[in-house]
């Protein structure tokens, strides 16, 4: 996968590319990166990439001219382009994984009070929102969208690990444990030191029940649960009522 990032503020997402899980899957070519500055596409003697917006009201707004030319520049047309935005339709695994199947994406990274909807009409195919709260930088949210989709290309994670991480199957992941077996007086689950693989895959699954149903109880109307998880799911409801 190529990306593609159009910022004013390339120093925000460079270290992302260059460390950590990322920094290897670039180092594989499992991923390729460029970050734009559009400022460099702006032609008065000022670079200027905002204004005020017509109509009044608070705040400026990012400019047509330095980012139609900055997206020409890249063949943007021919590519799915993502401005992340409070106004957006809301991100989750599902639209990671759809994203994830792209050769190339392209991100603008707004600020201020936003674009010119000129750019989002002629170059933008996705609006995407991160969550119902609003971010004073683009940028925040493009690499919280880049980090979830670009694990689930082949390679870059085994597929073991994705396979029991929260959502792969519309559940929160189960609580993890590693050493010391006892530390402040709080011990590890007898079940995963038994070595007994069935019951520990039975008491991960019924903890991602019960994780999901205290703290994302919406998201159990998503998962395909079994009958044993049916049943204990009953018996937490009724724990729950008293």
């Amino acid at each position: 996968m190529h990306i593609d990032i159009l910022t004013l503020f390339p120093q925000m997402v460079e270290s992302f590319f260059t460390s950590s899980i990322m920094a290897r899957a670039v180092e594989r070519g499992l991923v390729s990166y460029r970050i734009i500055n559009f400022r460099d596409f702006a032609t008065d003697s000022h670079r200027t990439c905002d204004d005020i917006p017509y109509g009044g009201g608070a705040g400026m707004v990012l400019k047509c001219e330095p980012l139609f030319a900055a997206l020409d520049s890249i063949g943007a047309k021919d590519k799915r382009v993502i401005f992340p935005s409070p106004s957006g339709r809301l991100f989750n695994q599902a639209y990671a994984e759809d994203l994830s199947k792209e050769e190339n994406l392209v991100f603008i990274c707004g600020h201020y009070e936003g674009l010119d909807q000129r750019v989002i009409d002629t170059y933008v195919d996705d609006e995407i929102s991160i969550g119902d709260y609003v971010l004073s930088s683009g940028e925040t949210s493009t690499v919280v969208i880049i980090d979830a989709l670009y694990r689930l290309i082949d390679g870059v994670i085994s597929s073991e690990s994705l396979e029991d991480e929260s959502f792969s199957s519309q559940l929160l992941e189960y609580p993890q444990y590693t050493r010391p077996e006892r530390y402040c007086t709080k011990s590890v689950p007898g079940v995963l030191l038994s070595g007994h693989h069935e019951r520990i895959a039975t008491w991960r699954v019924f903890r991602k029940l019960e994780k999901t149903m205290l703290s994302r109880p919406e998201v159990l109307s998503r998962a395909s649960l079994d009958l044993a998880c049916r049943k204990r799911l009953i018996e937490l409801i009724n724990e729950i009522k008293g």
